[in-house]
């Protein structure tokens, strides 16, 4: 299973949501704060090509984006390829 990170707000359902599908499919993923983080939430942004929105998901190399994207994967059937990819 590829490496998996997500950066994250306590107060976002969104974030929320995007985990719970994560957990969901077993899948282990480093999550990244940006409560009260400038910085972090600078690099989580230069990162993601300037959106600011969490959270902001990585499978591997792949930019998923946001909660919306992680949803849309699964219901097109490439959220499991994805996180089978060695």
């Amino acid at each position: 299973m590829p490496k998996i990170t997500i950066y994250t707000s306590s107060y976002c359902p969104y974030c929320i949501a995007a985990k719970r599908l994560l957990d969901k499919k077993g899948a282990g993923y480093e999550e990244i704060s940006v409560d009260g983080r400038r910085d972090v939430r600078a690099e989580m942004t230069r990162k993601a090509g300037g959106r600011t929105s969490v959270p902001q998901i990585w499978i591997g190399a792949r930019h998923v984006g946001g909660c919306d994207e992680l949803y849309e994967l699964e219901g097109a059937g490439e959220l499991d390829p994805l996180l089978a990819a060695a």
